[in-house]
C-alpha cells in the first residue's frame, strides 16, 4: 500500500511538471530562492534602423556665356531667337534677320555629403536677355563673373601609387565651406606638403537677379 501511494505521488509531480512546461512563458528554476517558477516575458528583439541622413540641396548660380544669335519670328511684341526659338521681349525692336547676342546662364543643385564633398546636378542653358551688339553683352556678364585671389586653407596634399604609377593631390577648403581635391605635380606637392594656407584663384558667379547670393569656383593656383 505505502509502495502504491508513493508510485501514484510521483505520477502526480510528472503530471504537474509536464502541464507547467507547456506554458512558454515560464521557465523551471532550480534555485534554492523561493520562487521556484519565473515569468519570462516575450521580448522583440528588432533592431530600429537608423534614420538616414538628409542633406539638404540648394541652387547655385554656376556659370554665364554669351552667344551671338539672329531673330526669327516677331510674335507681338516679342520675338524668337534663331536656332531654338526661345522667346524673348523685343525691347529694341527688332526686325527678323537682325544680328543680337544673348546672355545665358545655368545653375546648379548642390548637395553636400558628410565630408563636405559636393554632387552637382547642371542645368540646361536659360535666355535671359538679348543685346544689340558683343561689347555691351560682355560688359554685363563681368558684372557676373568675376576673377579674385584669396587664401585658403589646405587640408593636406596626398599620394596614391597604381601599376608602378604614382598621382599626387591636393586638398582644399573653399570658402562657400566645400572642400576639393586637385591634381598637382611632383613640383607643387613638394612646395604644398609644410603648408596649411595657400593661395588660389578664384571665379565668383553672381545671381543675376540677386547679386549678393554668390558661388566660387576654383580656377587655379595663385603661386
Amino acid at each position: 500500500m505505502k509502495k502504491l501511494t508513493i508510485a501514484t505521488s510521483l505520477l502526480l509531480l510528472c503530471l504537474i511538471l509536464s502541464s507547467c512546461t507547456d506554458n512558454p512563458d515560464y521557465v523551471f528554476s532550480t534555485s534554492s530562492d523561493s520562487s521556484a517558477w519565473t515569468s519570462s516575458p516575450s521580448q522583440d528583439t528588432t533592431a530600429t534602423p537608423a534614420a538616414p541622413t538628409i542633406h539638404p540641396v540648394r541652387n547655385v548660380p554656376w556659370d554665364y556665356r554669351v552667344v551671338e544669335s539672329e531673330v526669327g519670328d516677331l510674335v507681338g511684341s516679342d520675338m524668337t531667337i534663331i536656332p531654338d526659338n526661345t522667346l524673348l521681349p523685343n525691347d529694341n525692336n527688332y526686325a527678323t534677320g537682325d544680328k543680337v547676342w544673348i546672355l545665358q546662364y545655368m545653375d546648379a543643385q548642390l548637395t553636400t555629403d558628410d565630408d563636405r564633398r559636393s554632387q552637382i546636378k547642371l542645368s540646361s542653358w536659360d535666355t535671359l536677355k538679348s543685346f544689340k551688339d558683343e561689347k555691351s553683352a560682355l560688359e554685363d556678364l563681368a558684372n557676373l563673373k568675376e576673377s579674385i585671389q584669396t587664401e585658403v586653407d589646405l587640408i593636406g596634399v596626398y599620394k596614391t601609387e597604381n601599376a608602378g604609377k604614382t598621382r599626387e593631390f591636393a586638398v582644399i577648403t573653399l570658402p562657400s565651406g566645400n572642400v576639393i581635391k586637385q591634381p598637382i605635380s611632383d613640383e607643387k606637392y613638394a612646395s604644398l606638403k609644410s603648408k596649411s594656407k595657400v593661395k588660389i584663384n578664384l571665379e565668383q558667379v553672381h545671381l543675376y537677379n540677386d547679386y549678393d547670393q554668390v558661388y566660387s569656383k576654383f580656377r587655379g593656383w595663385a603661386q
